[in-house]
């Protein structure tokens, strides 16, 4: 019997059980703190990790539940946050109770050490009153997401390899680096969130020009970022790359279109329509369009700002996760085809998927 079949024979749900619990609550985190940015209530708490001087926990709840708004989310956070970190600890001693494999321990030792260091960054940027620690804690977040996304679908059960000696080994297994072939995805996303949070964490003082730069690179890297996941989508209906991968592919399609409308609306309800479009004038299309002008001065906040502004801000948290999940799930089958010992069952899934999805 193979590593691998041992393996699929000891398989024990509860840390993929406690992976998707971890994260489903990570989720609503990225909401608060992208609340918590949007709102500029990062400093409604002046200390840390205490919460005016109490213990964390031990802040009367009247006071923060009945308190000003910019208390309410600031604590919330932090009470919010501390419970994630407590689900992490959990989801370690499951992985090690339950599984053997040292690389997917070293996967949840690192969530937890990410998990960790989200949290020292938080607190240090109360303390130090720091914009670029706000930045790195807003940019760390969606990274943890990602990861838990990716323990999500590594601690799935997931197709197994078929037993050794049941048949020739197939010329037609999949080649074990091409689950790796979308592993850039999830980078060129990640590197978009980062410069999503650059225009929400650019400090006052600045420019008006570097504001506008901050703005050019993440409308430019959306466009890339757009044409990478059509591509992806593609791909995946015109390929037998597997069920889950297919309808991963295309829950981010879904996502992609509601980031944009989001992202639309966003600019419209934070800094108003561009000059051009006000005025219906297009003197020179190429200034107008990509130059300073088209950003207008910031309007007064309001509740609807508030939601789509964070909306848009999770919403490309969630694509980072669900590409991530892909890639996953894209390596896991690629591995797992090249371990198959059948010709006939490679044989069958490529036919199958090629009849059902012609090219």
């Amino acid at each position: 019997m193979t590593q691998a079949a041992a393996t699929a024979d000891c398989y024990s749900p509860w840390p993929h059980r406690w992976a998707w619990v971890l994260c489903c609550a990570t989720y609503p985190l990225l909401w608060l703190g992208g609340l918590i940015t949007t709102t500029d209530a990062g400093m409604a708490v002046p200390d840390w990790p205490g919460t005016f001087g109490y213990n964390l926990w031990l802040y009367p709840w009247s006071t923060w539940f009945f308190g000003p708004w910019d208390l309410f989310v600031e604590h919330g956070h932090r009470l919010f946050a501390s419970g994630v970190g407590l689900l992490t600890i959990v989801l370690v001693v499951v992985v090690f109770r339950c599984d053997k494999r040292r690389w997917l321990r070293g996967l949840a030792l690192l969530a937890l050490a990410l998990v960790i260091w989200q949290g020292v960054l938080g607190g240090m940027r109360v303390v130090l009153n720091e914009r670029l620690l706000a930045f790195a804690h807003g940019a760390t977040g969606p990274a943890f997401f990602a990861l838990t996304a990716a323990l999500v679908a590594l601690t799935s059960r997931g197709p197994q390899p078929r037993p050794e000696g049941s048949g020739e080994v197939g010329t037609h297994a999949a080649k074990p680096t091409s689950g790796w072939r979308w592993m850039w995805l999830p980078l060129l996303i990640y590197i978009q969130v980062i410069a999503g949070a650059a225009v929400r964490h650019v400090p006052e003082d600045s420019s008006f020009n570097t504001f506008a730069m901050h703005v050019q690179m993440h409308l430019w890297l959306a466009l890339v970022v757009s044409l990478a996941v059509l591509a992806n989508v593609i791909y995946a209906w015109r390929k037998p790359v597997g069920v889950a991968r297919r309808m991963l592919s295309t829950q981010m399609l879904v996502i992609l279109i509601l980031q944009v409308v989001m992202g639309v609306a966003t600019w419209v309800a934070k800094y108003r329509l561009p000059d051009w479009a006000q005025n219906g004038v297009a003197a020179d299309a190429w200034e107008t369009v990509a130059g300073p002008g088209t950003m207008s001065p910031s309007t007064s906040g309001g509740w609807t700002e508030t939601y789509v502004v964070t909306g848009h801000s999770a919403t490309g948290s969630l694509l980072l996760a669900l590409a991530t999940a892909q890639a996953v799930v894209g390596r896991r089958r690629s591995r797992t085809l090249s371990l198959t010992d059948s010709p006939t069952d490679s044989l069958r899934e490529g036919t199958s998927a090629t009849a059902s999805h012609p090219a």
